[in-house]
């Protein structure tokens, strides 16, 4: 992992739950970390409990240049707007990377739009919490998670194994590479289906009660029901064609178990049952 050990500053754009936990552990680590944050109180918060060096609330051009190395854990359309103000004060031979949730379309804009000596390697930290900002930081979250790399035609092998670097450093266990479209097909089905399905369950019924009668499955399927509203509306439709492919498969999926049952055929629910029962398996093998 020399690439990223040659490196000296890294700068965090977004000090929230996630920005906050890549801080935490770099710092650890012995990286000088920066960060920017439009929030005084995350970088009040962040250099207080020595999770970052130094932090500004607003983009200073001397942090920036400063950076060998800029993790941007931002909403996407902010990150595209951010690039477009300030990749003037960006030093030369910079390494770009983000957490962003959706790829297509947004690793090709910044790769056109950026400067041609510097380069942007995206990546996605599958990992998080139903909590936010930098005050809820952990970089234990990172550990024994997924970490995908996501590199196009423009990226030097350089800068993929530097982003590889990264996500070892900070105690990933499994880390992948995948195309942007295969990301957002792949994330349209894990991670926003998922939530879409656990917003589903816990607005299809009002009672408000219903906290005293149900136990660990329901829980389990809710968890993520506590959602970010508005970064989660942006990523849907940002990914609208992936999601809106995948949420047809799961509903011709779920209307063929509702007709088995609504015919009585036992054989049909139980197949699914097992089937169900194997692919989860994968998930519990070291």
């Amino acid at each position: 992992m020399q690439l990223i050990q040659n490196q000296k500053t890294i700068l965090i754009v977004g000090l929230g739950l996630i920005g906050g936990s890549y801080a935490k552990g770099l710092k650890k680590l012995g990286f000088r970390v920066i960060a920017i944050d439009t929030r005084q109180a995350a970088i009040d918060y962040a250099v207080q409990n020595k999770i970052i060096d130094e932090g500004f609330s607003h983009n200073r051009p001397d942090a920036i240049q400063s950076a060998d190395i800029l993790i941007f854990a931002l909403y996407p359309k902010v990150f595209l707007k951010w690039i477009e103000e300030n990749q003037c004060y960006l030093r030369p031979g910079a390494i770009l990377t983000d957490v962003t949730g959706v790829k297509s379309c947004l690793v090709y804009d910044i790769q056109e739009k950026l400067r041609k000596d510097v380069e942007f390697i995206a990546a996605h930290p599958m990992a998080g919490k139903e909590v936010y900002g930098v005050e809820n930081s952990d970089d234990a979250i990172f550990h024994g998670a997924n970490y995908i790399v996501v590199p196009t035609e423009h990226n030097t092998q350089a800068a993929i194994e530097l982003c590889k670097d990264i996500g070892k450093l900070l105690g990933f266990a499994r880390i992948s590479e995948l195309s942007p479209e295969a990301h957002d097909e792949m994330i349209g089905f894990v991670s926003q289906l998922t939530h879409a399905i656990a917003v589903s369950l816990m607005t299809c019924c009002d009672n408000e009660e219903l906290v005293n009668y149900t136990g660990d499955s329901f829980r389990d399927l809710t968890r993520i029901a506590r959602i970010n509203d508005a970064m989660w509306s942006e990523l849907f439709l940002l990914n609208k064609d992936a999601l809106l492919q995948q949420m047809d498969v799961f509903m011709n999926e779920f209307s063929d178990l509702r007709e088995a049952l609504a015919e009585g055929n036992t054989e049909k629910m139980r197949e699914k049952m097992r089937l169900s029962t194997d692919r989860r398996k994968l998930f519990d093998k070291k």
